[in-house]
């Protein structure tokens, strides 16, 4: 075998704990793995330990050292799973809501995706009340943020398909900016000062402009931008 066609097989083993991967880089090619369920265990229990400790208290008084007291898993163990308990707060939130909608089909389910959160809000209000009043409404919107944004761009992506429309990456970018940031207000609003009676017509309005609205203004940029074409030329 000649040099040229020799292949130099080398390995890189790189540990995302938080992410919940085990990376392999062999030579070029990356391969992911999912940790074991042992590890997913010990994530939960840590998760579950905050929520309990959240429900009581205000998230700011919360200590790593209570958490793992309560968890009966030491301090090691903790840092080398999370960074801190806002990345724990972050990672409980993205695994009870976030992966959950995931699971739906956001270009018909909209009802369904909303009615999702709101049970969960309100199955959860004290704890999310605790952290809305310690962190404050911008810091958890930025928890919800990133995330929020890339179910909006996939229920946009969803909808071009659906009405064979495709527009430019720079208004798919602020009607995503959009719509994330009027359903993150909107649920803030909720954990603030929720309201029994409005709850229906939160789900009802939310979806319908979704519904209604993505496709309308795809459509209506798409009309604008080939109306603009000739211009450019």
């Amino acid at each position: 075998m000649t040099e040229a066609n020799q292949t130099h097989l080398f390995v890189v083993f790189k540990v995302q704990p938080r992410y919940n991967k085990i990376i392999f880089i062999f030579g070029r090619k990356v391969v992911s793995l999912k940790y074991t369920a042992a590890t997913k265990k010990r994530k939960q229990m840590l998760a579950d330990s905050l929520k309990r400790a959240i429900s009581k208290k205000s998230f700011s008084k919360v200590t790593v050292s209570e958490i793992v007291e309560d968890c009966g898993i030491n301090r090691k163990t903790f840092y080398y799973h999370f960074e801190d308990l806002y990345d724990l707060l972050r990672w409980t939130l993205e695994q009870e809501t976030i992966e959950v909608l995931k699971q739906f089909n956001l270009a018909v389910e909209y009802e369904e995706a909303i009615s999702f959160v709101l049970d969960y809000m309100e199955q959860n209000a004290q704890m999310l009340n605790n952290v809305y009043h310690s962190v404050g409404r911008d810091e958890l919107k930025r928890f919800f943020y990133l995330d929020f944004f890339g179910l909006i761009h996939s229920a946009v992506d969803q909808a071009e398909k659906i009405e064979k429309i495709s527009v430019s990456e720079s208004f798919k970018t602020f009607l995503c900016q959009f719509y994330t940031e009027a359903v993150a207000g909107i649920l803030l609003h909720w954990i603030a000062q929720r309201s029994i009676q409005n709850r229906e017509q939160i789900v009802l309005y939310t979806s319908a402009l979704l519904r209604s609205g993505i496709p309308s203004a795809l459509y209506t940029i798409k009309q604008m931008e080939l109306s603009e074409k000739p211009d450019q030329q």
